[in-house]
């Protein structure tokens, strides 16, 4: 038999736990001495204790825990529980992947100011853009906030553009409008074509002059390229007309590839002297 204190050093847990599981029915000591009050535990009872422990690390409730211990579920209740619960800490993972993907392009971002993109910016003139978007609001910047904005806006409009009676003509597109709610964010292809009427409606982008830069490599190094383009803008004698947009030249199915190639495009006109 272990006293309470030498249980809860076998088992890493505290005193305090112990007792709170004893309250509660959910581990009751194999002993309790009538006089002094003090618990004592079997060696056989670190089982259970484990796998408290293991169950409350995976998320569940301590009520959840005293009914898959004590046999009070079904095998299928427990099977959905398991199974819901893997699917949530999956997607945890995949969100705090995200989250510190967005962490480590803020650190280079803000590493990188100052200095100037190994390619060069150039001022040229582009063409007018007939584009078919769609938009969504984002409350906060980041890529754990728009990337899942940006990747469901593109499959919704990759199928209403052939259901329009549109064809994809150029590089997907996206740029963003600074609102009172957040961030706009818009999602556009360039097509071809007169929609068939009340389905989408098409946005015509003029024609005019744009500091632009071709970025290769990484999404999250996207950022500090922008930021380039905008001091550099600044710094020549260049004035912002449009917000700085992204024309997706080469794409992957992997946001973390390193394949990516994007023209950035910034319109602008010349400042007044």
């Amino acid at each position: 038999m272990f006293s309470i204190g030498d249980f809860a050093r076998f088992g890493r847990v505290s005193v305090r736990m112990l007792r709170h599981y004893d309250e509660i029915g959910l581990l009751t000591p194999m002993q309790v001495d009538p006089s002094t009050g003090y618990r004592f535990y079997a060696a056989g009872q670190l089982a259970r204790l484990n796998r408290i422990v293991a169950l409350k690390d995976l998320g569940f409730t301590l009520q959840q825990v005293a009914d898959l211990l004590d046999g009070r579920l079904t095998a299928d209740q427990l099977r959905g529980m398991l199974q819901l619960r893997r699917a949530q800490l999956a997607n945890q993972v995949a969100a705090d992947t995200v989250r510190l993907a967005g962490v480590e392009a803020r650190l280079r971002r803000i590493e990188s100011e100052g200095q100037m993109p190994e390619n060069e910016i150039v001022v040229k003139t582009v063409p007018a853009l007939v584009l078919a978007e769609l938009t969504d609001i984002a409350p906060e910047n980041g890529d754990a906030v728009l990337g899942p904005i940006i990747g469901r806006l593109y499959e919704r409009l990759g199928k209403l553009i052939p259901e329009a009676g549109l064809t994809i003509a150029g590089p997907s597109l996206v740029y963003y409008e600074v609102i009172d709610e957040g961030l706009r964010v818009h999602v556009a292809h360039q097509v071809a074509g007169t929609p068939i009427a009340g389905t989408l409606d098409l946005l015509e982008l003029p024609a005019g002059e744009a500091a632009t830069l071709v970025h290769r490599g990484l999404l999250c190094d996207l950022p500090p390229a922008c930021d380039a383009v905008g001091r550099w803008a600044d710094e020549n004698g260049y004035t912002a007309t449009d917000p700085i947009r992204e024309f997706y030249l080469v794409s992957s199915e992997d946001p973390a590839s390193d394949q990516w190639v994007v023209e950035i495009q910034l319109p602008v006109q010349r400042q007044a002297v």
